[in-house]
């Protein structure tokens, strides 16, 4: 049994770390899309990628420090990620935040 447990940490262990080299691969991607992108458009969806990316990083933080006080703040980046993404879909359609005509 001990064998076991021994074998599945290391496994984790190992898929922790390659997530983390993976992730950290496509945030320097995204910040080359960010400053290159051909379009607002492109670096918008750069810009929301980017903190769905943070996000797998807090979860892979919190894995290797065995605790559970980064999911308040992964469900935190998210909210904030979804009312962001929100925010830029909206500006890129209509080129402004808040409608400030009602009529």
């Amino acid at each position: 049994m001990n064998e076991l447990l021994e074998l599945s940490k290391q496994i984790l262990d190992i898929a922790t770390k390659i997530s983390v080299v993976g992730i950290s691969i496509s945030l320097v991607l995204l910040l080359y899309r960010i400053i290159v992108g051909p379009s607002n458009a492109d670096r918008a969806v750069a810009l929301d990628t980017i903190g769905m990316g943070l996000m797998g990083l807090a979860a892979l933080l919190a894995i290797v420090l065995a605790s559970t006080n980064f999911n308040d703040v992964i469900l935190l980046i998210g909210i904030l990620l979804f009312i962001g993404t929100l925010a830029i879909a909206k500006f890129l359609e209509k080129g402004v935040i808040i409608d400030r005509d009602m009529e």
